[in-house]
Order: C-alpha cells, then sequence, then structure tokens
C-alpha cells in the first residue's frame, strides 16, 4: 500500500463520490489509477455468482502474489474495506486495434506474444489471455483479470489453454490476418513458448475433424464461431519447427 497520505486521501474522495460504481478511472499527480468496488448483486445474480467481497480480497491477493513474483501485472497501490486501486498500464489489445493504424499492429502483437510466452516461462497461467484482458502501453505489456478458477488443472493444461483462448481472440478481433497472426505466434514460440504451442498442437490433433465442419462458417459465422475454423488452420499449416 503507498505511505503518501495525500493519495489515499484523493482515493478516500474518489470513493466517496462514486460509492456504488464498479470501475472508477481518477488520476492524481498526472498519473492514472483505477478504483475498483466490490460488485453489488442483486436478485438471482447473488446466487450465481460468487461472494462479491470475496473475490474482491481474492483478486487483490492474486495481483499482490503475481507482483511481488515480478510477473507483468497492474500493481495494487491501494485497497479497503470494498475497493482496491490499481496503475493505469495502458490500453487493452482490442481497443488499440480499433484506435491504432493497422501498420502499428504487428509490433504490438509481437510484443504480447512474447510477454505470455515469458509469463509462461514463469511457470504461470492467465487462464483467459484474449486481448481484452491484455494491455500495451510504450511497448509494455500488463495482463489483467487473472482467473483463478483453472488451479485444480495442471500448469501446462492451463497454459495449453492459454495459448488456444489468445489465437482464437487474435482471429476474432482482426479476423483471418494470417500472416500478422503468424508472425506473432512464431515470437511467441521463439521466445519460450514453443513447447507449449507443441503440446496445443498436440492437444488439437484429436479435435481436427472440426475443422471440415467449421470450413463453411469461415466467412460468415458469429464472431466466437468464425475463428475456431482458423485456430484449426493455425496448427494444420504452421511449421511444425521454427528455424
Amino acid at each position: 500500500m503507498t505511505e503518501n497520505n495525500g493519495f489515499q486521501q484523493h482515493v478516500a474522495k474518489v470513493y466517496r463520490e462514486h460509492r456504488g460504481e464498479r470501475i472508477v478511472p481518477f488520476e492524481y499527480q498526472g498519473k492514472r489509477y483505477w478504483l475498483k468496488q466490490v460488485e453489488h448483486l442483486a436478485g438471482a445474480m447473488r446466487l450465481l455468482k460468487q461472494n462479491s467481497t470475496a473475490a474482491l480480497h481474492k483478486e487483490i491477493g492474486i495481483l499482490n502474489t503475481l507482483s511481488h513474483i515480478g510477473a507483468p501485472v497492474p500493481a495494487v497501490v491501494d485497497y479497503g474495506d470494498g475497493y482496491m486501486v490499481v496503475e493505469d498500464v495502458g490500453n487493452t489489445i482490442n481497443h488499440l486495434l480499433d484506435h491504432t493504424s493497422q501498420a502499428l499492429w504487428q509490433p504490438i502483437l509481437n510484443d504480447v506474444s512474447v510477454a505470455l510466452a515469458k509469463l509462461h516461462s514463469m511457470q504461470l497461467a492467465h487462464g483467459r489471455p484474449a486481448l481484452r484482458d491484455i494491455s500495451w502501453q510504450a511497448g509494455e505489456v500488463k495482463f489483467i483479470d487473472f482467473e483463478a478458477n483453472q488451479q485444480h488443472k495442471s500448469v501446462v493444461s492451463q497454459q495449453v489453454r492459454d495459448v488456444l483462448v489468445f489465437i482464437h481472440s487474435l482471429y476474432r478481433y482482426i479476423g483471418p490476418n494470417n500472416r500478422m497472426i503468424n508472425q506473432a505466434i512464431a515470437c511467441y514460440r521463439l521466445a519460450g513458448g514453443e513447447a507449449i504451442w507443441q503440446k496445443a498442437k498436440q492437444f488439437l490433433a484429436s479435435w481436427q475433424w472440426l475443422y471440415y465442419f467449421a470450413r463453411p462458417f469461415r466467412d460468415f459465422g458469429g464472431k466466437d464461431l468464425k475463428p475456431v475454423y482458423w485456430v484449426l488452420w493455425h496448427f494444420r499449416q504452421a511449421p511444425l519447427t521454427l528455424a
């Protein structure tokens, strides 16, 4: 937690003024932060979702643990009863793709792929590294919204899932730009992710029959269905080894 009393007083003011709002951005001394509060559930959602207060405390614990070991996550700079404050770590990748020139996409996606490989090299997994859950700012990548419900599975199986979710998300947001996506995934493989990529390929081997089923939907399916074909396509055509 920060030692800056002025900062904590400012957080308290923002909290009072925005009580009940799930996520609130604010600035302090030229820096941007995000105040995240306990989610207030109503009706049946109270039964369908886990205890909101416990979920927030769990998220704080996860972020502090990951930050302590040097994982690329936003730092928790303050927290209290029912809220936490994290540093701003830039725009999410899906937002950047919507608001930057396509000429800038490749280096951003390459940075993200290398960061995912480095995360995996730390024997960690994200759980759902979709582009909306990854941020980029001046070449620095941070992963947000780690999922903790995969902990009963082995780290390797979680990392395989990471790779599949990541590739699916690439195709979901930028379409079948195969050259760009292949280059980004090559960066992941060359940065230490080769073994996990190979295991993902092995995992999908028994699912390749879906390739022909999904083919008619590769251009006309929904946002989640179309990428299924292209994920399968990726592992069918990508070189087995990289130089």
